[in-house]
Parts: C-alpha cells; structure tokens; sequence
C-alpha cells in the first residue's frame, strides 16, 4: 500500500507569483512569492519591509505614498495602487521614488543674506591667507 501525500489546494486562494523587485539605487533586487490577486500596495509594502529587514542601503523609508511600481510589459507608465499585481502578467519590477515636488523661494526684496563660510577644500586656502597676512603685519 502506498501513501501519497495530499497537495494543498493553493487554487481556491489565486496562483502564486515569484516577482523580482529592483530599487533604484540599491545593488539587486528582491523576490518573494505573492497572489496574483494581491494589490500593487500590498506588494510595494511587503518589498519596502523586505529591503528594510535586510539592511540595505539606501535607506529608503516605509511610506507606501512616496514610490511608485513599474512594470516592463505595461509601458512607461506605473501601476495604480488599488491594481492588481498580476494583471500585467509581468514578474520583473522597479520600485522608485516618487519625485518630490520643487518648491520656489521667494526671491529676496533687496534684502541680503549673509554669506556662509565655506568649509571644506576651501578653507585651506583661507588659512594660508589668514596666516600669511599675520606675519606680513607683525613686522
């Protein structure tokens, strides 16, 4: 008599994906399995923790509302939030930031603002200056 093992019946819950995640800026990406019903969100944040937990640098943040999902087989544009991830039937990801909106300065009305010191691989040149005018003036 020989025993055979039930298979679990994974069917009723959706097929199960193995994606590939890349951020942009990091050195490779991540894979984990997920449901093709799963939403883009869902994924995103399970990547965000992912990266997280591994320690890898950048250090990018946990909020979902700053990245966006790309997919090669859906075009440039990124994928809706509240879509599916498998509807594209890609596997292959890129997460990216979103780009942060540039915000004017106001210009300043005739008012000046005082200059900084520079620190850094200039201010050798300022000592030598500095140092130099002591001993011209000590004579």
């Amino acid at each position: 008599m020989l025993l055979y093992k039930q298979k679990k019946n994974n069917n009723a819950k959706g097929n199960r994906l193995l994606i590939s995640v890349t951020f942009m800026g990091s050195a490779g990406p991540i894979r984990f399995v997920v449901n093709e019903e799963e939403l883009v969100a869902a994924v995103i944040d399970t990547a965000l923790k992912s990266y997280s937990r591994e320690g890898r640098l950048p250090v990018l943040g946990s909020n979902l509302d700053d990245f966006l999902l790309y997919c090669p087989n859906a075009g440039s544009d990124a994928l809706s939030p509240w879509e599916a991830i498998g509807t594209h039937g890609g596997r292959n990801f890129m997460l990216c930031k979103k780009p942060q909106p540039q915000v004017e300065k106001p210009a300043n009305e005739g008012k000046s603002t005082p200059v900084i010191a520079r620190k850094g691989s200039g201010s050798w040149k300022a000592w030598i200056n500095k140092s130099l005018n002591l001993k011209i003036s000590s004579h």
